[in-house]
């Protein structure tokens, strides 16, 4: 997929006429996918697609599109062709962009992760194994992803990786079921055989007695599942140059306050250890890490290309971290229950939304397995409860710690194609957590 791209772009940029400028992005996956039911194989196949984005500028004027590849180098050459002419009969009629920022000083690079990964058909026995006797409900997806990005200023970019996610649950009754997942660039047995393990102790709790709690304050243990729901709600924004600038950001008090997360909390864009590529829009190169709020304390803010314009500083990144990171505490991952001694235990969280933005309160439901904890022993599973709760708290004054074990969560999404977001997460224990009803 590397050398047609380049040629093709090659091919596009003989076409230019005049001081036309033509960027152009690549996007690609040849990817298995095996949807499981009642631990068998419901669904199976295998998708290898890839896109051809143009953005055609002019001076301060620019217009973009986008077509499917088809592999063919003839026919590609084509559909690009074609789809450049369409942007230059639009160009002289949109509006000059104050904002429009690209690189003009290339720079390219070779980012080519190596393949770690079996035969999706050794996964797909593993699977099977860890089912058998159980209603296992989930899906995987493996193989490779590829970007690139090329310039008609001679700047080449291109990123390949291979990655797989298993997301699944162990079903146990009505709206009763154990989720949990495995994810990362090689397959590792050992650790995907103490997951299937913990969800099946987490799968024999939930045929006990449900408990119902009474609204209140609780010490919570977030896993890493749960805590990904709420620093995803904080990257909607929180670490926007954009939204900082304009005072849309959750993290308005951070931002205008002086307001702090707990010394413990060190959040970054860890772009050298995630799964996107390591080149922005317009062809400027990420660097490897953003460090958005380290002791504590906010950093450096995301700031996209168009907001580097708006403002006046440098992109590192997009508005949104596309490789969350945030840094481990010394919770040792044997020790979760026995710290969190009597309380609740929450494997993920879901339906999150911000109850009151400025003041950085968020609300929503813990899903799944939520366990009643007494003692440092899982006494019974509980219903299911709703939480209003501030980012100050939870990940402030009410810390008590972060686990030395993170999990790497890579986002489960595939519209259009499988998403290259992922978050690398520890867990957190949290005093006076507060649950509402």
């Amino acid at each position: 997929m590397q050398q047609p791209f380049f040629d093709l772009v090659d091919h596009l940029t003989g076409q230019l006429a005049g001081q036309e400028v033509l960027l152009a992005y690549f996007s690609g996956e040849q990817s298995d996918f095996v949807r499981f039911t009642k631990s068998l194989i419901r669904q199976a196949g295998s998708v290898s697609q890839g896109w051809l984005s143009l953005d055609l500028i002019d001076g301060q004027r620019h217009v973009a599109g986008s077509c499917t590849l088809s592999g063919q180098a003839e026919i590609d050459r084509q559909r690009g062709t074609a789809l450049l002419a369409d942007l230059r009969s639009q160009l002289p009629s949109v509006p000059e962009d104050p904002y429009l920022l690209y690189s003009t000083t290339p720079t390219s690079t070779e980012q080519v992760r190596p393949n770690q990964l079996p035969d999706s058909g050794e996964i797909v026995d593993a699977v099977l194994a860890a089912g058998k006797g159980l209603d296992l409900v989930g899906i995987l997806a493996a193989g490779g992803i590829a970007a690139g990005f090329a310039n008609s200023l001679g700047q080449r970019n291109w990123f390949s990786t291979h990655s797989f996610h298993f997301d699944w649950s162990f079903y146990h009754a009505t709206d009763k079921a154990v989720k949990t997942s495995h994810a990362g660039f090689a397959w590792d047995q050992a650790a995907f055989d103490r997951k299937v393990a913990d969800a099946r102790e987490q799968l024999a709790v939930l045929a006990r007695q449900p408990k119902t709690i009474s609204p209140g304050k609780y010490r919570v243990y977030l896993a890493p599942a749960a805590l990904k729901e709420i620093t995803g709600s904080m990257c909607w924004g929180g670490f926007s140059l954009k939204a900082q600038r304009t005072k849309t950001t959750c993290l308005l008090k951070m931002v205008e306050e002086g307001r702090t997360l707990a010394p413990s909390v060190t959040i970054r864009e860890n772009s050298a250890e995630g799964m996107a590529p390591n080149f922005l829009s317009g062809g400027f190169i990420r660097p490897e890490s953003v460090t958005m709020v380290q002791g504590g304390k906010l950093k450096d803010a995301l700031a996209s290309p168009r907001s580097a314009k708006e403002f006046g500083v440098q992109p590192n990144s997009n508005e949104y971290p596309e490789s969350l990171d945030v840094s481990a505490g010394q919770i040792a991952p044997e020790a979760v229950l026995a710290e969190l001694g009597t309380g609740v235990y929450v494997n993920r969280l879901w339906y999150l939304n911000f109850s009151d933005l400025p003041a950085s309160r968020l609300t929503g439901m813990t899903r799944f397995a939520t366990f009643w904890v007494e003692g440092g022993q899982v006494v019974a599973p509980l219903n299911v409860m709703r939480f209003d709760e501030t980012i100050y708290n939870m990940l402030g004054e009410n810390l008590v710690g972060l686990t030395s074990q993170r999990d790497l969560l890579p986002s489960s999404e595939t519209y259009r194609s499988r998403s290259t977001r992922s978050a690398r997460l520890p867990g957190a224990l949290i005093n006076d957590f507060a649950f509402t009803l």
